[in-house]
């Protein structure tokens, strides 16, 4: 089980997002000060795969605002994610994303999240991981199966409320809605005055 434990210390080969290759990229250096979302997907120059990134870095900006970094790895090597970044999304390439990209040839961070499928690729995981490298969150998709990255703002919003004000975030709940005191009384609280949002 990985979520409520630290992600494991890793470090490896990055393409980061201003194109230059990292030799020694630490997962712990570069966890934003709030926090990190970390993703793996199956390989460069697939499918569903150039989708997910360029709709993360659609919403990299959101992240950032939010102080969270966004990390990709695939167990392709670091040039053939700098050649995806160069290819022209109407050609079937990502563009120059905003994020690092990791080399994860040895398949060492896979394996470490736990998504390592047929010893070959990583299957979709996504993981969010608090500013001291606790997970918080983790959801894992079979390969053909594209992410929402508009739920994963959601989720880091709900972290970032819990850890702001103590309080637990309710089904569906939304950046702006009201939280839920974890007692008897803040579930009967919230549920006469909510429960019918549910």
């Amino acid at each position: 089980m990985i979520v409520t434990n630290k992600a494991p210390q890793l470090s490896g080969v990055a393409v980061l997002g201003n194109g230059q290759i990292e030799e020694n990229f630490d997962l712990y250096k570069n966890i934003g000060p709030k926090g990190a979302v970390i993703f793996f997907y199956p390989k460069d120059f697939t499918f569903v795969c150039p989708s997910e990134i360029i709709a993360f870095d659609k919403r990299y900006q959101e992240f950032k605002d939010r102080g969270i970094e966004v990390i990709g790895v695939s167990t392709d090597n670091e040039y053939c994610h700098f050649a995806w970044r160069e290819t022209d999304i109407k050609q079937g390439g990502i563009g120059r994303v905003q994020f690092p990209l990791v080399a994860d040839l040895k398949k060492e961070w896979a394996r470490g999240f736990d998504v390592l499928f047929d010893e070959a690729v990583a299957l979709r995981g996504s993981f969010l991981l608090d500013k001291d490298g606790t997970v918080r969150h983790a959801v894992i998709n079979d390969l053909p199966l594209g992410r929402n990255i508009d739920e994963m703002v959601r989720m880091v919003d709900t972290m970032l409320f819990t850890n702001e004000h103590g309080e637990v975030c309710p089904a569906g709940w939304n950046k702006g809605d009201k939280g839920m005191k974890p007692t008897t009384e803040g579930v009967a609280s919230y549920l006469s005055t909510d429960g019918d949002k549910l």
